[in-house]
C-alpha cells in the first residue's frame, strides 16, 4: 500500500510539474484596426482587395486566409525592427473583370475570417481577425449640377450587387464623395452633397472628375466616377 501511495505521489508531482512548466496561455494583444475588403470600380469594371491595419510598434505581420494559407507577410528591418511600425494600408492590384473572371478573383480571396498576427518590438504577440465578405454593392448612378461656383453632386441609392456578382444582401452604411482633394463621408440615407464654393472656385478651368463610393456594412465599397466641366 505504501508503495502504491508513493507511485501516485510521484505521478501527481510529475503531472503538476508539466502543467506548471506549460504555464497559463497568455492572451495576445489586438491590432487596433484590422480590415480586409473589396473595392469595385463600376466605371472601369475592375476589382481589388485592400487591407488597412494599425497597432503600436509592431515589427512583423502575417495575414492568413480562412483555410490557413498565408497571403501576406512583412517584417521590419534595421531601424523598423528596432522602433517598429504603426499604420499600414495597401491596395491589391485591380485587374479588369474583362480580362480576369470575377469567379477567379473571388476564389483567390474566399469569404470568411482572415487572421492578422504579428509581433511588437518588445516581443508581444498581436492577433486580430477580420471577415471578408462577397457582398459587393453596385455602383451608384451619379450626376452633377454646376452653376458658377455652386456644385451639387447627386446619386441614386444602392440596394443590391452589380449584375453578375454574388446575390448577397447589401446594406449601405455610407457614401463617400471625392473631388480631389476634397472628400466627405455621409450616412447611407444621403443622396447629394454641395461642394464648398471656395473649393470649386480654386479648381482649374476644364473637365473635372469626381467619385462617389457606396460603402456596404461588410466594408466592401464600390466607386462610380463622374465628370463636370468648370
Amino acid at each position: 500500500m505504501t508503495r502504491n501511495i508513493r507511485k501516485l505521489s510521484v505521478f501527481l508531482a510529475g503531472l503538476f510539474a508539466v502543467v506548471w512548466i506549460a504555464g497559463p496561455t497568455v492572451a495576445a494583444d489586438r491590432f487596433e484596426i484590422a480590415k480586409i475588403f473589396f473595392e469595385y470600380n463600376s466605371t472601369d469594371n475592375d476589382l481589388g482587395v485592400h487591407v488597412s491595419l494599425d497597432a503600436e510598434h509592431w515589427k512583423t505581420l502575417t495575414i492568413t486566409d480562412p483555410g490557413g494559407t498565408s497571403i501576406f507577410e512583412v517584417e521590419g528591418k534595421a531601424g523598423y525592427a528596432e522602433l517598429g511600425l504603426t499604420e499600414l494600408f495597401f491596395e491589391g492590384a485591380e485587374p479588369s473583370l474583362d480580362e480576369v473572371p470575377l469567379a477567379h478573383l473571388l476564389a483567390l480571396f474566399p469569404e470568411g475570417r482572415y487572421t492578422f498576427s504579428g509581433l511588437t518590438v518588445d516581443g508581444r504577440r498581436l492577433t486580430s481577425r477580420a471577415t471578408l465578405s462577397h457582398a459587393i454593392p453596385a455602383g451608384p448612378a451619379v450626376s452633377s449640377q454646376l452653376n458658377g461656383n455652386s456644385l451639387i453632386i447627386s446619386w441614386t441609392g444602392v440596394t443590391g450587387p452589380p449584375p453578375g456578382f454574388p446575390n448577397e444582401p447589401i446594406t449601405i452604411v455610407g457614401y463617400q464623395v471625392i473631388v480631389d482633394p476634397f472628400q466627405v463621408t455621409l450616412p447611407g440615407s444621403a443622396r447629394q452633397v454641395t461642394v464648398p464654393p471656395e473649393f470649386v472656385a480654386s479648381l482649374k478651368t476644364g473637365a473635372q472628375q469626381f467619385e462617389v463610393l457606396a460603402i456596404d456594412a461588410s466594408g466592401n465599397q464600390t466607386i462610380t466616377v463622374g465628370t463636370f466641366t468648370k
